[in-house]
C-alpha cells in the first residue's frame, strides 16, 4: 500500500512539474495546423490553410473524402484566399514582403494554378469579389502608373482583363453597387477627399461631396435598390456613425447607428434576405448591435452555446444556412465550428492552437489612465499568470503600430509569450489611436515624439505608481510606428527604460517621407499635415527624429528589420544602428532578406522572438 501511495505521489509531482514547465517559444509563434476556414458557396465544402513545407497552403475538405491540398507554395505564406464558385479558389501572395501582391486562381478539378496578374512590380487589389458571379472578379492594378490604380474586370477562365474604370489620376478607392458596377470613386488631392458618383453604370462621374482629411466619410455599400448607400461618417459629429446617404439630394437621410463613447465603423448585411444585419464597434472589447430579428436570434443562440467566449461568424454559404463560427477570448485563439442553422448542429473544424492550454494563459485586463494634459488613455495590461497581485514586476511597454490604429482585447501571442516568461505587458491606445473619435485622433497631429510619446511615458508612470512595475526593470518594444515610439522613448526619456527593441521602426522622419511606396504618394500632403513638412517643419522633424539624438540613448537596443520593407525602408534601421555603433552603444541587429514590413515566415518569427527572449532575459531578469 505504501509503495502504491509513494508511486501515486511521485506521479502527481511529476505531472505538476510537467504542467508548470515553460511553454516552448515556438508554440506561441508557429503556424496553426488548420486555420482561416471558409465554407464554399454551395455549403458542401470547407477550405482552410495548413502548413506544407513550413508555408501555409490551401486545403479543401469535402464530405466522405480525404483532405486535399490544392496549393504548393514554398516561398511565402499565402496572404489570403476566397472561394469563386464551388470548384475554384483565388489566393493572394507577394514576393518576399514587397507587398506587390499577385492574384492566383486554382481549379479544384484539374489542380491547375494560374497567375492572374503576372506583372512584375505591380500590386493587385480586390475591388469586388462578385460573389454571385463565379467566373469574374473586379480588381485594381497600378500597372499603367505605379502611383494610381485602374479597375479591371478579369475572366477567371481565360485570364483576360478588360478595363472597367480608368483612374483619372487621383482616385484612391472604388466602390460598386450590388450588381457589381463601379458607381463610386474616392479622389484625393492629398488633403481633400472627394466622393465621385455616377447614377448608372458607364455614366459620367460627378462630384458628390468634398471633405478635408480631418473629416471622414467612407461609403460602405449600397441600399438594395442601388439608389442610396450606407457610409461611416463623422461629418457634423465627433464619433463616426453609420448613416444612410442619398446621392440625388446630396444629404444624409438617417443615422442608422451611433454611440457616444466610440466610433461605429462597420455594417454588415444579408445578401439573401436583403437586410442590414449588425453594426460593429469596439469599446474595451469588440461589440455589435444587430437590427433584424434573424441576426439577433442567431447570435443569441451562438453566444448561449459558448458562454465566456467572444463569438464571430467568419464565413457563410450563399443560402446563409451554414456558417464558420469562431469562439475565442483573451486566453485562446479558440475553436472553429461549422454550424448548420437548419439542424442547429455544430461540427468541430479545429482547435486553432491546442498546444497553448487556455488555463495556462494570462488574462488581458482593460485599463485606463489620465495623460498629463487630461486625456483618458485606454489600454490593456497582461500580468503573468499567478502574479496578478504581485508588485514590482518587470514590464515590457508595447506601443502599437500605425500609429492611426489601435490595440484590441483578445488573444495576443506576443503578450502571452512575454507573460509566460514572467514579464508584464502594457499596451496603450495613445492619442491618435483610432476608434475614440475625431478630437482624440486630431490630438496626435504633429505630435510624433511629442505628446503621443508623453502618453506612453504617462502609462509607465501610472504603472509604477500603481506598484505593478519595478521602475528599474522597464523595457520598451514596438513595431512600425511602435518601433519609432521605442526609439523616441529611449531618446526623450533615456532614464526610463532598461532596454529597447525596435522592430521595422522609423528613425529619420525626413528619409521616411521620401521612401514610402509610390501608391502612398497621393496621401503625402496629409502626412505632412499629420506628421510635419520636411521644409516648413524642418526644426520639428529634426527634433522628433531619433537618429539625430543618439547621444541621448543609454539603453541597450535590439533592431529587427526586413530587407524588402516597402513602408519603412531598411535605411531607417541602418541609420540608427550605424550611429549607435559609432558611439559605442550596445546594439544588436537582425535583418531578414526575404521579409518586408514585419516577419511573416515562420522560421523568421522564431529567430526574431528568440533574439528578443535572450535580450529581455539579459536586461529584465
Amino acid at each position: 500500500m505504501k509503495v502504491q501511495m509513494l508511486a501515486a505521489a511521485t506521479a502527481a509531482v511529476l505531472a505538476s512539474s510537467a504542467s508548470a514547465a515553460e511553454i516552448p517559444l515556438r508554440d506561441f509563434f508557429r503556424n496553426p495546423e488548420q486555420s482561416h476556414f471558409t465554407v464554399s458557396p454551395g455549403g458542401g465544402s470547407v477550405a482552410f490553410l495548413a502548413p506544407w513545407a513550413s508555408r501555409r497552403n490551401i486545403v479543401v475538405r469535402r464530405p466522405g473524402k480525404p483532405d486535399q491540398r490544392v496549393t504548393s507554395v514554398k516561398d511565402r505564406d499565402l496572404a489570403g484566399y476566397f472561394w469563386k464558385g464551388d470548384k475554384r479558389l483565388v489566393y493572394v501572395k507577394d514576393n518576399g514582403g514587397d507587398e506587390n501582391f499577385h492574384l492566383y486562381s486554382v481549379d479544384l478539378d484539374s489542380g491547375k494554378t494560374r497567375d492572374l496578374t503576372p506583372f512584375p512590380g505591380v500590386r493587385a487589389e480586390i475591388v469586388d469579389g462578385l460573389i454571385d458571379n463565379d467566373d469574374q472578379l473586379l480588381i485594381s492594378l497600378n500597372k499603367r502608373d505605379p502611383e494610381v490604380f485602374d479597375v479591371y474586370r478579369i475572366d477567371l477562365k481565360t485570364g483576360r482583363m478588360k478595363l472597367e474604370a480608368k483612374n483619372p489620376g487621383r482616385v484612391t478607392g472604388w466602390e460598386t453597387d450590388h450588381a457589381g458596377n463601379v458607381r463610386i470613386a474616392i479622389e484625393t488631392d492629398g488633403v481633400n477627399n472627394t466622393v465621385l458618383y455616377r447614377d448608372k453604370p458607364g455614366g459620367k462621374f460627378r462630384k458628390l461631396l468634398t471633405t478635408n482629411f480631418r473629416e471622414s466619410f467612407s461609403p460602405l455599400f449600397f441600399t438594395f435598390d442601388n439608389q442610396r448607400f450606407y457610409a461611416a461618417s463623422n461629418l457634423g459629429r465627433d464619433k463616426t456613425a453609420i448613416v444612410e446617404y442619398d446621392p440625388k439630394t446630396g444629404k444624409e437621410v438617417r443615422e442608422v447607428y451611433a454611440r457616444a463613447d466610440v466610433d461605429v465603423d462597420g455594417l454588415s448585411y444579408s445578401r439573401k434576405r436583403k437586410a442590414i444585419t449588425c453594426a460593429s464597434y469596439e469599446t474595451d472589447k469588440p461589440g455589435r448591435e444587430c437590427f433584424d430579428p434573424v441576426s439577433r436570434e442567431l447570435y443569441a443562440r451562438l453566444q448561449s452555446h459558448f458562454p465566456g467566449y467572444q463569438v464571430d461568424i467568419q464565413s457563410a454559404d450563399r443560402d446563409e444556412s451554414r456558417f464558420v463560427v469562431a469562439a475565442w477570448n483573451d486566453k485562446t485563439q479558440g475553436k472553429r465550428y461549422l454550424y448548420d442553422s437548419k439542424t442547429r448542429q455544430f461540427a468541430l473544424l479545429a482547435d486553432i492552437a491546442p498546444w497553448l492550454p487556455e488555463d495556462r494563459m494570462a488574462s488581458v485586463k482593460p485599463i485606463q489612465y489620465q495623460s498629463r494634459d487630461g486625456l483618458t488613455i485606454h489600454g490593456y495590461l497582461t500580468l503573468p499568470k499567478g502574479k496578478e497581485a504581485a508588485k514590482g514586476l518587470p514590464v515590457i511597454v508595447n506601443p502599437h503600430g500605425g500609429p492611426w490604429a489601435r490595440d484590441s482585447w483578445g488573444f495576443n501571442p506576443e503578450a502571452q509569450f512575454f507573460a509566460s516568461r514572467g514579464w508584464a505587458v502594457l499596451q496603450m491606445n495613445f492619442r491618435g489611436s483610432t476608434g475614440y473619435g475625431r478630437q482624440f485622433w486630431e490630438a496626435s497631429f504633429k505630435e510624433w515624439g511629442g505628446k503621443m510619446q508623453d502618453d506612453v511615458t504617462d502609462g509607465v508612470s501610472w504603472l509604477v505608481k500603481e506598484g505593478v512595475a519595478d521602475p528599474k526593470r522597464v523595457c520598451i518594444y514596438g513595431g512600425s510606428y511602435g518601433g519609432y515610439a521605442t526609439l523616441a522613448g529611449i531618446v526623450k526619456t533615456p532614464e526610463l527604460y532598461r532596454c529597447a527593441v525596435d522592430y521595422v521602426g522609423v528613425s529619420n522622419l525626413f528619409t521616411f517621407m521620401t521612401t514610402i511606396p509610390p501608391y502612398w504618394k497621393p496621401m503625402l500632403d496629409s502626412m505632412y499635415e499629420m506628421v510635419g513638412h520636411p521644409d516648413k517643419d524642418k526644426a520639428l522633424l529634426r527634433e522628433r527624429s531619433p537618429v539625430f539624438h543618439v547621444d541621448r540613448i543609454q539603453a541597450p537596443l535590439l533592431v529587427l528589420q526586413g530587407a524588402k520593407d516597402p513602408r519603412v525602408n531598411i535605411n531607417e534601421s541602418n541609420q540608427i544602428v550605424d550611429a549607435l555603433k559609432k558611439r559605442g552603444v550596445e546594439v544588436e541587429y537582425l535583418v531578414k532578406e526575404n521579409e518586408g514590413h514585419g516577419f511573416h515566415n515562420e522560421e523568421n518569427r522564431f529567430d526574431s522572438y528568440a533574439a528578443m527572449e535572450r535580450f529581455f532575459k539579459k536586461h529584465l531578469d
